[in-house]
């Protein structure tokens, strides 16, 4: 079985939609990631950090899913990452609140021996040096490393950016981010100038409206299931990555072609994150569930044409 090593943050946020708002839940990219990668066959492991403040509820819940917590650091009178924000009306875009980066200041990654030697890496949204520090740390080339970042660490740490972007075979952000990073409006430009950066593959997530694949120049777009409700965006990207990850994971296979289906696999996970607060339909959700629903995007996307 391959392993898949994830690292990412694992937090508290509070969260206020259009539908209701929370209190302190579950959340961080890492979560999202470790809970999405869980719906296939894969050794996972998690590198994060904790305060004692986090209930063990969650530790053992990411433990029943299979997911080694070996790398995830408590911290003894340390307080967890938090994170608030709002939602505007269109869902699309949001306020934050509140970021209490608390025992993620000081935040040292460890990989576990065991994963030293993993065949996938997912780096989820961190700062870029933690990244870094996590590929230091592999004793083996990982088969594929595939990295998740946003615009605010554009802003504010480029250059270290744009070193971790030379050392990987995916990226995954989203349309804005793409534009900002490439400086061009043009996603089929952005996406070309993002690989000559290094990634191999360029991930494009446009939200409610899907995501798309650049290589070379070959590209593949996956729609976004159409739903009836869509409660909380929070985590959606972060579940499609995992979802990406732990696809490929699963199948040993890296093939552009295979990566079609990944991106299938992703949409489809993340199509349910949206439909409750936080993580919570992710932890009810069901196999049966994943694979009817996978059943749906084929019937979206398939067609027969006279050519």
């Amino acid at each position: 079985m391959n392993k898949l090593l994830i690292v990412g943050t694992v937090a508290f946020d509070a969260i206020e939609t259009p539908f209701g708002k929370t209190d302190k839940i579950l959340g961080g990219a890492a979560t999202y990631i470790g809970l999405s990668a869980s719906f296939f066959n894969v050794q996972s492991a998690i590198v994060s950090v904790v305060g004692d403040d986090f209930p063990q509820e969650y530790l053992d819940l990411l433990t029943s899913r299979n997911i080694d917590i070996s790398g995830l650091e408590v911290v003894n009178g340390g307080k967890t990452f938090f994170w608030s924000g709002r939602y505007h009306n269109d869902l699309n875009s949001r306020d934050t609140l509140d970021t209490q980066l608390n025992v993620l200041a000081d935040f040292q990654p460890k990989v576990p021996q065991d994963y030293k030697n993993a065949e996938i890496v997912m780096l989820g949204n961190l700062h870029p040096l933690v990244q870094s520090s996590v590929l230091d740390q592999m004793e083996t080339q990982p088969k594929l490393t595939v990295l998740d970042t946003m615009n605010f660490w554009m802003d504010c740490a480029l250059p270290e950016l744009m070193d971790v972007i030379k050392r990987v075979d995916v990226i995954t952000i989203n349309d804005e981010e793409a534009r900002q990073l490439s400086g061009e409006y043009s996603l089929v430009k952005a996406a070309a100038k993002i690989q000559a950066m290094g990634p191999k593959y360029v991930v494009i997530k446009k939200g409610e409206h899907g995501a798309l694949i650049f290589h070379n120049k070959e590209v593949f777009f996956a729609p976004a299931l159409p739903l009836e409700e869509v409660f909380d965006p929070t985590g959606a990207g972060d579940t499609f990555a995992g979802g990406f990850a732990g696809y490929l994971t699963q199948s040993e296979n890296i093939s552009f072609e295979n990566m079609k289906n990944a991106i299938i696999q992703g949409s489809n996970l993340a199509s349910f994150c949206v439909e409750k607060f936080g993580t919570e339909r992710m932890v009810d959700l069901e196999k049966k569930e994943v694979v009817s629903r996978l059943q749906q995007f084929k019937s979206l996307t398939q067609f027969d044409i006279e050519l």
